[in-house]
């Protein structure tokens, strides 16, 4: 069936942050990355206006011939853009990660690597191109131990996999389009779930740690431009624009002080974690953080592998560590001054 320009600008400007128009011309992998990331943050929906003829175009394409390119043709050029999209998704898929996933077995090893690896291809088979899996994830692979633990690793993992990403780039096959809605709906209602779920319940199960994260990470990027005051100021202005938008339409004031309250209720109430490492340190609920800091030095002197001779010492140090680190984030002053 022949696409319509009309119709694609239609569903651009109607359902384009969802990538509707995408799915009308057979853009699938296009499809999901925008409705994974609302249309490419946005930025990559409103550059659309000008590229959607071409889209078109290319799918009314109907032979093979016309699509086909020979096997010894050189690689297509590398593309700035497409390069700038792979770096901000695997970051992106990396971050979600990071929330939602953070407690599974091997996660810094295996895990997190993969994500971000898999953001990466998702840019690089958009369109006519794409590029080597199995390259692009082993690339993750081996960058991520030597990041191990950083609150930034996605930044590093990202930028190896997309310089491998890049430097496999290769033309599609020529393949034949599928016509069938309801296997299509259902690859993208799979993948749309894999990546939204883990997230969905570390939001709803989790608020709290989720927004220590989310504060972890913008401290640890602003700390970077410490050197540049201004260039700091300006890039926490940009983080704080969605909000600043928000007082500006419900006229700040009494709605301000509201939303500072609720995130106040959300940190005051300990996480099942933060109950768990009470616990463990032997501590009650109003335990002042002197209290936790002089508990956990007196049972890591107990339990420091150099001290006690029992097989068991180890594990439970270690435990012991997580638990206070839990606490000190809890403690931290000046959260919402």
């Amino acid at each position: 069936m022949v696409k319509r320009v009309i119709v694609a600008y239609a569903l651009w400007a109607g359902g384009g942050l969802f990538g509707l128009h995408h799915f009308y011309l057979g853009r699938d992998s296009h499809a999901l990355l925008w409705m994974l990331t609302l249309g490419g943050f946005g930025i990559g929906w409103f550059r659309e206006i000008t590229r959607i003829p071409v889209y078109v175009g290319e799918a009314n394409q109907h032979t093979e011939e016309e699509r086909r390119r020979p096997s010894t043709m050189v690689p297509p050029p590398v593309n700035l853009v497409r390069f700038a999209g792979q770096m901000c998704v695997g970051i992106y898929f990396g971050t979600v990660a990071l929330i939602g996933l953070s407690s599974l077995s091997f996660f810094h090893l295996m895990v997190l690597p993969l994500c971000v690896g898999a953001g990466v291809h998702l840019v690089s088979t958009v369109g006519q191109q794409t590029s080597d899996l199995s390259k692009t994830l082993t690339a993750s692979l081996i960058t991520s131990p030597i990041f191990y633990g950083s609150t930034l690793s996605p930044l590093p993992i990202s930028l190896a996999a997309s310089i491998t990403a890049a430097q496999n780039r290769r033309y599609k096959q020529p393949q034949a389009r599928t016509q069938e809605l309801g296997p299509r709906l259902y690859r993208l209602g799979l993948a749309w779930l894999a990546f939204s779920t883990p997230l969905a319940y570390c939001v709803f199960h989790n608020t709290t740690a989720t927004l220590y994260y989310l504060s972890d990470c913008v401290a640890a990027l602003l700390d970077i431009f410490w050197f540049l005051p201004w260039l700091r100021s300006v890039v926490e202005y940009i983080f704080l624009m969605p909000y600043r938008i928000l007082c500006v339409f419900t006229g700040g004031g009494y709605y301000e002080e509201a939303l500072k309250k609720m995130l106040e209720i959300l940190v005051e109430d300990y996480t099942q974690r933060e109950k768990e490492a009470l616990k463990l340190l032997s501590l009650g609920s109003e335990a002042s953080l002197e209290e936790i800091t002089r508990g956990y030095r007196e049972l890591a002197k107990v339990w420091h592998p150099d001290h006690n001779p029992s097989k068991d010492a180890e594990a439970t140090f270690v435990k012991l560590h997580e638990a206070y680190k839990v606490l000190l984030r809890r403690h931290r002053p000046g959260r919402f001054k």
